[in-house]
C-alpha cells in the first residue's frame, strides 16, 4: 500500500479529518492532503510526526523493508 493511501486509511480509521490530523502533527491540512494524494512525500521527520499523531509505530506507515522514506 502506498504511503499516502496508508496515511489516509489510518486517519479515517481513527475518525480524524485532514484538519484534525494536521492539527495533531503541527502541519497544514493542505500538506496532509498532498501526502494522501501522492503529490508530495513526507520527510522522515514528518513521518515521525504523523505516526505519533496516529499513535502508531513509524514502521506501520512505511512499506515493508523500508526504514526511511525516499528523499
Amino acid at each position: 500500500m502506498a504511503l499516502g493511501h496508508r496515511i489516509a486509511t489510518l486517519r479515517r480509521e481513527r475518525g480524524y479529518s485532514q484538519d484534525d490530523l494536521a492539527d495533531r502533527c503541527g502541519l497544514e491540512r493542505r500538506t496532509i492532503q498532498r501526502y494522501e494524494n501522492a503529490v508530495r512525500t513526507p520527510s522522515y521527520v514528518e513521518i515521525l510526526l504523523i505516526a505519533d499523531a496516529l499513535s502508531i509505530p513509524t514502521r506501520d506507515l512505511l512499506p515493508p523493508g523500508r526504514s526511511k522514506p525516499r528523499d
